[in-house]
Parts: C-alpha cells; structure tokens; sequence
C-alpha cells in the first residue's frame, strides 16, 4: 500500500548523493519516490543504466560533478568540488527538500520557509571514524593532501548540518553518529526492504552462508578463515577487491561466486543453515533478508545490526571482528539452533517492510513539520 504525504500539494525535490548503483540508499530512493512519484531527483552523478526502472523514470538532474570528466567512474575525486556543487542548486522553487545524506547531500540552500528533511545513511565516514582507514589505503599524494582537505570538509560538514529543519537516521548507531559529529538530535525510520519477496523453505541444508562485497571492511577474510578452521560447508557470494585472494584461499568445503540471479539469492537464504555477517553496518539489509527467509543470522554485534536482529532469538552476535570470536560463535550457534523458530525470525524482518518505512518516514516528516522530531522506531 504506497502512502501520500499528508500535506498536497507541495513541490518536493530530493537530493541524492549520487546515482551510480542500487544499494541501499537507493532503495530509499525508490520508497521516497512511491510517497512523492512528482518529486524531482538532483545528484552529483547519474548513471541511468545502472539504476532501476523507477528512478529512471523519475526527473532527475546532475550538479556541475556529472559534467566534470570522468565524473561516473572517479566522481569520489571530486568530492572537495560537491559542497560548491550543491550550494549552486537553484531548489526556490520547491516547498519541501528531502535531502538523502551518505556522500554530500544535505548542504543544498532552501527558502527560508520551505522545509528541508535530511535521511541519512550516514554521516560521510570518511571524514569521521573511518578517516584513519581511507587515509591508510591512500597514496603518497592523497595521503599529504588529505590532512587540510578533510579539516576544511568537516566544518562545511557540520555547519550545513545546521541548515536542515529535522533529520532521520536509519538506525539507533548512525543516530549516535550523529549526535556525535553533528550535534543534532535524529528520528530513527529503518530504511524499506522488500522482505514479501521473500519466503521460508522446506528444504534447509546444511551450508552456511556469505554475502556482501568483497572489500576489506566488509571482513570477507574473517568469514572464510572460520569456515576453513571448521571445516563446515559454506558458500560466499560477492564481488570486489578481495574476490581473487578469498577464491584462493578457500578450502574444499567453500564455494564462492561473484553473483547469483535474484532467484538464486531466495533460494540460497531460504536453504542455508545461517547467513553469517561479519561487518559493522550502518544498517544492513542482508540480515533481515536471511531472516524474512526464515532463517537465523550469526553477526558481528555492532551497528546498524543490533536494530535488526534479535540476539538469542533470530540469531546470534559475536563479540569481536575476528575468526576466532566467529568460530566460537557458530559452536555456540549449533546448540542453540534446536530452540530457533523460523516464524520469529519473520515476524522480526516484517519490522522493516516497505509499508512501515512509509510510515514512519511520514510519522517523522509530520513531526518536523511541527518542530517535534521524536524517535520513531
């Protein structure tokens, strides 16, 4: 059931970081475009070919980034340039301005009685507490230009954080984010997943299961370390700069891909015996897909997770980002799986539906505009 904004009839923009794959924040997206199907879409960057068919057929508009070249493969090169870039956005003609925060998104300047509404997937980590990790893997140039850029990109950070009217966080973590870095107060909406797409299985075997990108944060590494210590059947699905090394490096017992069809992926929730899931998220669709199939998940117990799964109940959590903690974790996980209840663990993904986003996202704009943002769950 798609939900209308309760005040009509306004013009909405949405602003969007940028528009080069569907993740997560782009889900978000497509739930913000059934609620204002009219809105016009401005991005830094816009790849038609790599988006769904909804934001394709939204209006959607570049900032001078996706004019710059090479913008659609580097357009991260120009982040010092996105600040600018937004500032120049002409939005006076629109009423409400739905700001999607993970790269640069919320710095756009508004009338002063229209009402700007930021979602955010998170302050942009690189600035933040993940700076020592993005600064590590620079090179030589980067990492020497790094120091003052960053400093100044903090402070326009923080200040244009002052020019939103209310802001949304996907999950109680990044709400912590941001109180920490911003100083602002955030009503917690958990992003929309499609968990009807999903379904339970008769058939459940006895593999464990992968999936994300394989890129270092990801802890791909940690998973198949485990797997190989145990020596339990397990399959690992992704894509990315750890690809070749974890291929390598997996035993007998360990198939990994690159990718499975959309139909391969229900399959493979609805079958494993866990979904195992080994980074700390902002908040992470995975787990609560491996759920809305009816099945456990064994995750690292920090971020975005702690929202979405119910530790002892429709998985479990392991301490610490290492195969030790996780191997501990999947011994403990077999005597405990006797007493999981695969209802349980859907009644829990049906939390994060896309009519609940609706909700709540409408529940938080309504607050915003009475100037009464409160924790909406």
């Amino acid at each position: 059931m798609t939900r209308r904004s309760p005040f009509r009839p306004v013009k909405v923009a949405l602003v969007h970081y940028w528009l080069v794959s569907m993740r997560g924040g782009e889900r978000v997206l497509e739930g913000l475009l059934d609620l204002f199907p009219d809105a016009d879409v401005f991005t830094h960057v816009y790849d038609p070919a790599k988006m769904s068919e909804k934001i394709r057929a939204a209006h959607v508009r570049e900032t001078f980034i996706g004019r710059l070249p090479g913008a659609r493969k580097h357009y991260q090169k120009y982040l010092p340039l996105m600040p600018m870039a937004l500032e120049e956005l002409d939005l006076r003609a629109y009423d409400l301005v739905i700001s999607s925060e993970s790269g640069p998104a919320k710095g756009v300047i508004t009338r002063p009685d229209a009402l700007h509404l930021c979602y955010c997937h998170s302050p942009m980590r690189y600035l933040w507490d993940h700076y020592p990790d993005y600064k590590a893997s620079a090179g030589t140039f980067s990492r020497m230009a790094m120091p003052p850029m960053f400093h100044r990109l903090r402070q326009w950070d923080v200040s244009s954080a002052s020019r939103v009217d209310g802001i949304i966080a996907n999950s109680s973590f990044i709400a912590r984010r941001i109180r920490k870095v911003w100083g602002r107060e955030a009503t917690v909406v958990h992003p929309p997943v499609a968990v009807e797409e999903f379904k339970p299985s008769a058939q459940v075997g006895g593999r464990y299961l992968w999936v994300s990108q394989m890129t270092p944060y990801k802890r791909a590494d940690v998973a198949l370390e485990a797997f190989n210590r145990l020596g339990v059947p397990a399959l690992m699905v992704g894509d990315g700069e750890m690809f070749k090394s974890i291929s390598a490096q997996a035993g007998p017992n360990v198939e990994v891909r690159k990718r499975l069809s959309f139909a391969e992926l229900k399959e493979a929730y609805a079958s494993c015996k866990a979904l195992v899931f080994t980074p700390e998220e902002d908040f992470g669709i995975v787990p609560v897909e491996a759920n809305a199939s009816g099945r456990p998940v064994i995750a690292y117990g920090r971020g975005g997770v702690t929202d979405s799964i119910v530790d002892g109940k429709t998985g479990l959590f392991f301490g610490e980002q290492t195969a030790d903690s996780l191997a501990e974790a999947m011994t403990r996980f077999e005597a405990w799986l006797p007493r999981f209840r695969a209802e349980d663990a859907i009644a829990n993904a049906a939390r994060f539906s896309r009519d609940a986003f609706a909700a709540g996202f409408l529940a938080a704009l309504e607050s915003c505009r009475h100037g009464q943002m409160r924790q909406v769950a």
